[in-house]
């Protein structure tokens, strides 16, 4: 299953909101440089998810805030 996400670094909370069936933002606290926030981002989906992050693969968008994760 694909999921689009939208990530919004740096921001003062973690938080997951659901905005449809295959689209989620994602607000982390980590910033936008050396692949924190997506290592964030990726966590907190496991989580929310109830999936370890480790099975989530990125498919697009490593550097981009626009990002296509793949789950089981």
């Amino acid at each position: 299953m694909l999921i689009k996400l939208r990530v919004h670094p740096d921001a003062k909370k973690d938080a997951v909101e659901r905005r449809a069936a295959d689209h989620y933002d994602v607000w982390t606290r980590q910033p936008a440089e050396r692949g924190l926030a997506t290592a964030a981002v990726l966590t907190l989906m496991g989580k929310t998810l109830g999936i370890p992050a480790g099975r989530i693969r990125l498919v697009k968008g490593a550097t981009s805030p626009s990002k296509i994760i793949e789950v089981p």
